[in-house]
């Protein structure tokens, strides 16, 4: 099972994570998302666990509660949507709001 945390301070490392989801049952992978260009975390992290059951329990018993000093929210991680290769943004250009 794949879970999502989101509310982390940033002091939380991947070994935090790992130690925290262990007392629900085997953590396979614990992945603090840091910023490519700071290297500091983004505030949010990925675990996976390889028992559905013990993932739920850990959600279920750490969602909302206080981990570091900060309210964290926990949920089942949704696949990735793809995103437009012009960033989103529509016709593209960074000044499309300019008339010609």
């Amino acid at each position: 099972m794949n879970i999502y945390i989101s509310g982390l301070s940033y002091g939380v490392n991947d070994a935090d994570l790992t130690n925290l989801f262990a007392e629900f049952g085997e953590v396979s992978s614990a992945k603090v998302i840091l910023d490519r260009e700071t290297g500091r975390s983004r505030g949010f992290a990925f675990i996976e666990m390889s028992n559905d059951a013990e993932g739920q329990k850990a959600i279920d018993e750490l969602n909302g509660v206080e981990y570091d000093n900060k309210v964290i929210s926990v949920s089942v991680a949704r696949p990735r949507e793809e995103r437009p290769s012009n960033g989103g943004r529509g016709r593209g250009g960074y000044n499309n709001s300019r008339r010609y």
